[in-house]
């Protein structure tokens, strides 16, 4: 049984499919996409994806990232990808590939009134520098790549922690825990006050063994051992 959480579980992929199975399961509150997802999955018409995959999620919450390194057209494609819907939310790249900071062009779309997902941060000063480009009466999504600071062998609550209390600053703004690496993460984003985690469909899959008693999973991996020795026909 999945316990009472504050968070929203975001489904991040880009398989319509797996969208409309994401929707159809009452889990998941919104989506995410991103360009590395997208050619996993075999798109190369970005628009005609997006239109599918807003058909897909019926009105949720849904983003999409711009693709250009140049500031001058990463705010035309924002500018134009936010006309697709009122539920779309333009991912910004916290810098450019040059590590060139995009805060003053998050700083403009925001006052323009587009509900960004400034994507890709890691660390507190990028954080605050977010939150105070931020326009306080435009909802806008701030994605911490948690997952991808375990990787690095640092703890990330804490940093998670600190950056919700820095996000409160600005009402309209969300705090995302994005890369999870385990269902674990969806307990800890709650806890350090993340209004939102991405999970992938892995993940969701999970989501069945939340509260199952540790006697019982311990005798399903005891037959798991024995029934792959047994279907292996091992002998000694």
């Amino acid at each position: 049984m999945m316990p009472e959480l504050t968070i929203h579980l975001y489904a991040d992929g880009a398989d319509v499919r797996d969208m409309i199975a994401a929707r159809s399961g009452g889990i998941v509150k919104g989506f995410t996409t991103n360009p590395t997802l997208m050619r996993k999955s075999g798109v190369t018409d970005y628009e005609a994806f997006a239109r599918e995959a807003l058909a897909a999620v019926s009105g949720m919450p849904i983003s999409f990232e711009v693709f250009a390194d140049d500031f001058g057209e990463m705010e035309r494609q924002a500018k134009k990808i936010t006309t697709w819907g009122e539920s779309v939310y333009v991912k910004i790249p916290i810098t450019n590939t040059k590590g060139e900071s995009a805060i003053p062009l998050i700083k403009r779309l925001s006052a323009a009134g587009v509900k960004l997902n400034i994507t890709a941060i890691l660390t507190l000063d990028q954080v605050r520098d977010v939150v105070e480009a931020l326009d306080p009466k435009t909802p806008a999504v701030v994605s911490v790549f948690a997952g991808r600071i375990a990787d690095t062998g640092v703890d990330p609550v804490p940093l998670m922690t600190e950056a919700a209390a820095i996000c409160r600053k600005k009402p309209k703004a969300q705090l995302l825990w994005a890369s999870p690496r385990e269902l674990l993460n969806i307990f800890q984003a709650d806890e350090c006050g993340c209004q939102i985690i991405t999970v992938t469909s892995d993940i969701l899959k999970k989501l069945t063994m939340v509260g199952k008693p540790l006697e019982e999973l311990s005798l399903d991996t005891v037959k798991m051992f024995f029934n792959d020795a047994s279907a292996a026909g091992f002998k000694l």
